[in-house]
């Protein structure tokens, strides 16, 4: 667990030691409290309904930003060789690097409490949702964290690592819509169904905690958390 800390530290200090931590919390706060108070003035409603369907789509773009670099960068700079020649092991090195930019998301999440806070000023909203809507996308986030790093893993350039990470978890948030279920052969429905991540993030978005969304999503990052490790332990040996 040492190793994992050392790690996430590291990688954590070098967001904040270049401007990518703060460029990415400082446009990801402006985007996303404009993109809602634009609308949220014009309807008048205490709630949070428009700012939490907003952050699919915001995540979409900004997540695979926060993980293009972890592997993408060490690769182009041949520190990943001497990295693995360090006492680490590969599952080590992942998930010190994944809790880092999940600490990163996390922070900036936090930093949109105050649109709560402005909304229980100004009126009386209902919390079940508000609450279910920041596990949704934390959720969500973390899940786009773990695609975005597995992407980071399989080429050293940090461009082609970012669409990648974005083609996935658009392919995996639109899987399980209506527009594409209508076209898929019925035997498939409810397949494709379960592994949208749009349908899971709308169930826990109003305030229904159910088991099922919750073991999607731990399994999608550990899926590709396990991928991410697999890559590097096939480089390694390469």
């Amino acid at each position: 667990m040492s190793n994992v800390i050392a790690v996430f530290r590291k990688e954590f200090k070098s967001y904040f030691s270049s401007p990518i931590a703060y460029i990415y919390i400082t446009v990801f706060i402006v985007s996303s409290s404009w993109l809602f108070f634009r609308s949220f003035f014009v309807f008048n409603q205490a709630d949070m309904r428009g700012f939490f369907g907003l952050m699919p789509w915001i995540f979409l773009f900004f997540v695979p930003a926060v993980t293009m670099k972890l592997w993408a960068e060490e690769k182009k700079l041949g520190t990943v060789e001497l990295l693995m020649t360090l006492p680490l092991k590969e599952y080590e090195v992942v998930l010190g690097k994944y809790l880092a930019g999940l600490m990163l998301f996390l922070l900036s999440i936090v930093l949109t409490f105050v649109i709560p806070i402005v909304l229980f000023a100004l009126g009386d909203p209902d919390g079940g949702p508000i609450v279910g809507g920041y596990l949704g996308i934390f959720l969500m986030g973390a899940a786009y964290l773990s695609i975005g790093l597995f992407a980071s893993t399989v080429t050293e350039n940090q461009i082609i690592a970012f669409i990648m990470g974005v083609v996935i978890c658009f392919a995996l948030l639109i899987i399980g819509e209506d527009f594409v279920l209508f076209s898929t052969p019925q035997w498939l429905v409810p397949v494709f169904s379960y592994l949208g991540l749009g349908s899971h993030f709308a169930s826990i978005g109003r305030g229904v905690l159910d088991s099922r969304d919750l073991i999607y999503y731990l399994s999608l990052i550990g899926f590709f958390l396990y991928m991410s490790m697999h890559t590097i332990e096939t480089r390694k040996w390469s």
